[in-house]
């Protein structure tokens, strides 16, 4: 996700200068005698007639001269070097032009779409859609058109907010959340079929990827220019985010399944920003749910890899699959080890409870299950076991 330089450390240089021989042939060629004794001759013949005879023994002595002096030795040139070899230092590599980052990924131009629980479900999703919840404003909806996109957006949130194993101080280098999602067979688009996350995790994510100079993807960035238009990275912000996949044959979801997604998203949108509702699902788990109940559902968490060691995330899926979750390819009571009588059981408790608002009224039990419960919870006759 550089081409070598040459090999060759020297530059090999031929001078232009000719050889001696070359030197010596030139000085005595055709044009020497011409521009030099030829030059000569023509002087001494325009000097000579204004000397007369003494000119002339001037001439005899100066020839005589020049025939009894010493012969000059030539000088030869200082000898040059056939070749000059002139080492140069090594021309460091030049690195590779570095990948270019992605391009600042555009704030989504979303505009939130108030809906309630019936138009969302409804909704066909060709482009990623925005919903603000009717019942509960504070809860944003991401309705995605297939799984992929919605992976690429939030599986590494998943992986620091609540995937047993994975560190929740930090946030994943690709490579890292590539091995986690591998580890376990998964692919980017199985990862999650729905998320949801606090504002305060979605904050806390981005800060920690900036610290650590983790470089987000393209989807990620557009999710957080999303947050900041949504105010959902404010500080103190109370709102809380969730996403569900589209209907799609090939992928095994079909409109109950959606729809039972979007139950269990929602109710987890409520614990996040309703504090009246987050409270009594921390009471019930822990003082109301009998023990076997609460091992069998942390139990069956573990399995779907939820990191047991985060007790908000254990209580909040804990309600959300107990009375939000309504599909039972998603959740059943054989996959906690219960009858659906003793299922019932506990949800007839919880919903006895409850705060009032829009989820305690949309899970008003069929009568059939609320009359089984009700009998299930009657004193036992004396002598009988009493379910736990």
């Amino acid at each position: 996700m550089n081409p070598r330089g040459s090999d060759d450390r020297t530059v090999r240089m031929r001078p232009p200068a000719a050889k001696s021989g070359q030197l010596a042939a030139a000085s005595s060629g055709p044009d020497a005698n011409q521009d030099g004794a030829g030059a000569r001759g023509r002087r001494a013949k325009w000097v000579l007639p204004g000397l007369g005879g003494a000119g002339a023994l001037l001439v005899v002595l100066v020839a005589g001269y020049l025939a009894l002096r010493p012969a000059s030795v030539p000088v030869p040139p200082p000898a040059l070097p056939q070749t000059a070899s002139i080492p140069v230092a090594p021309v460091p590599a030049v690195p590779a032009p570095a990948a270019p980052a992605p391009a600042p990924a555009p704030a989504l131009a979303l505009t939130a779409r108030t809906a309630d629980e019936a138009a969302i479900a409804a909704h066909v999703a060709t482009t990623l859609t925005l919903f603000r919840f009717a019942p509960n404003p504070n809860i944003l909806v991401l309705d995605f058109p297939g799984l992929h996109q919605q992976g690429l957006m939030l599986n590494r949130v998943a992986a620091m907010v609540e995937k047993a194993g994975l560190p929740h101080d930090r946030v994943l280098t690709d490579a890292e959340l590539d091995a986690a999602i591998r580890a376990h067979g998964d692919t980017v688009d199985t990862y999650y079929y729905g998320h949801d996350y606090p504002a305060a995790d979605l904050a806390a994510f981005f800060a920690r990827a900036d610290r650590q100079g983790v470089r987000l993807g393209a989807e990620e960035e557009a999710l957080r220019a999303m947050l900041t238009q949504q105010g959902l990275l404010e500080p103190g912000s109370r709102g809380a985010l969730i996403s569900i996949p589209s209907v799609n044959a090939a992928q095994g979801i079909d409109e109950a399944m959606r729809a039972s997604i979007l139950r269990h998203e929602l109710s987890h949108g409520e614990f996040f920003s309703n504090p009246a509702y987050a409270a009594y699902a921390r009471k019930f788990y822990n003082e109301i749910m009998p023990e076997p109940a609460r091992k069998a559902f942390l139990a069956y968490l573990v399995s779907q890899e939820y990191d047991p060691a985060v007790p908000d995330l254990v209580i909040n899926e804990t309600q959300a699959y107990l009375m939000n979750t309504a599909d039972p390819r998603l959740f059943n009571a054989a996959v906690v080890g219960m009858t659906d009588a003793d299922l019932n059981i506990l949800r007839v408790r919880f919903l006895a409870g409850m705060p009032a608002g829009w989820l305690r009224d949309r899970i008003a039990l069929p009568p059939a299950v609320a009359a089984s419960a009700n009998a299930a919870s009657r004193p036992a006759p004396e002598g009988a076991p009493v379910r736990q």
